[in-house]
């Protein structure tokens, strides 16, 4: 499904290198947040977008307000179908893809043991399965033409994991891991990935976009419940401009040499420097047990 309106103030003036002339982004989730406003900077600097949403009527103003530039599709990333029908009709429209961004997703609040077993699977069918699915959807194209950019939104949250959100940084984990081998096996192709890792931006991640457990453990009260009550209270007191977010991944789009992972925030910044600093005192701490599992060399 798509839908497209033409609008007269369209200005596609901007060049790039891409072939055949400016960039076409296809983004996931673009009904919100960081996904609705990358999709707004590519387009008022002219680019072209697939903006994608479950639902179409919520990306039907931002479409509408760009013209032959903006498309807007029905995707659900959990439905293989949806995925190749959207892929589709957007290489249909564009000529090609030259940016795919993986940012649709959502976060989970329960501690381990109280994770339900079919919201838990259903995470993982959106913020991995689903990036998967894309991605082999999208592929294909880029290595015909040999040229692309993958920007894969994972979180400070795929680096460093805190009670109550440990489904969540579990598929997180997983989509960095997935990611980094990815890049190394399309790198030769001409295609560069990166795992962008936001700190906490203003958005609806801790808002209305927020899941959780109505199971509540009394022995995880203090740990994974007192953060979850944390984790609600700071939505719309983030630090983190979704905007300037944007604009800053667009920057890494147009780098030569776009960096494997981009943090994006003060506190993100901070927070991986102490997880760095905390990984390496554990590691040298352990440095005699680590190396005594060694075979003995033969003298």
């Amino acid at each position: 499904m798509t839908q497209r309106t033409t609008a007269p103030n369209d200005d596609p003036t901007r060049t790039s290198d891409a072939p055949g002339g400016t960039p076409v982004w296809f983004i996931t989730g673009t009904s919100g947040g960081l996904g609705r406003a990358l999709a707004r900077h590519a387009l008022e600097r002219g680019d072209r977008v697939a903006v994608t949403a479950r639902d179409t009527a919520s990306v039907a103003g931002l479409a509408e307000a760009h013209g032959d530039r903006a498309l807007a599709l029905r995707l659900d990333v959990t439905d293989p179908e949806s995925v190749a029908a959207a892929v589709e009709a957007a290489e249909k429209e564009f000529g090609r893809i030259d940016v795919l961004v993986n940012n649709a997703g959502y976060g989970y609040l329960a501690a381990v043991e109280e994770g339900e077993d079919p919201a838990v699977r259903a995470l993982y069918d959106t913020n991995v399965h689903g990036v998967v699915t894309v991605l082999k959807a999208v592929l294909p194209g880029m290595r015909a033409r040999r040229s692309g950019r993958i920007v894969n939104i994972s979180s400070f949250g795929g680096l460093a994991a805190f009670a109550a959100t440990g489904h969540y940084h579990a598929t997180k984990f997983a989509l960095e891991g997935l990611s980094e081998s990815l890049a190394a096996e399309v790198a030769p192709l001409g295609i560069a990935v990166t795992i962008v890792e936001p700190g906490g931006l203003r958005t609806q991640w801790a808002g209305t976009s927020m899941r959780q457990s109505p199971t509540r453990l009394e022995d995880y009260e203090q740990t994974a419940g007192r953060r979850r009550a944390t984790t609600l209270a700071v939505s719309g007191r983030q630090p983190g401009d979704p905007v300037r977010a944007a604009a800053a991944i667009a920057a890494v789009v147009d780098s030569a040499a776009p960096p494997l992972r981009l943090l994006l925030g003060s506190d993100a910044l901070a927070g991986a420097r102490a997880r760095l600093e905390r990984l390496r005192q554990e590691i040298d701490a352990n440095e005699a047990l680590t190396r005594s599992t060694d075979l003995e060399q033969a003298s």
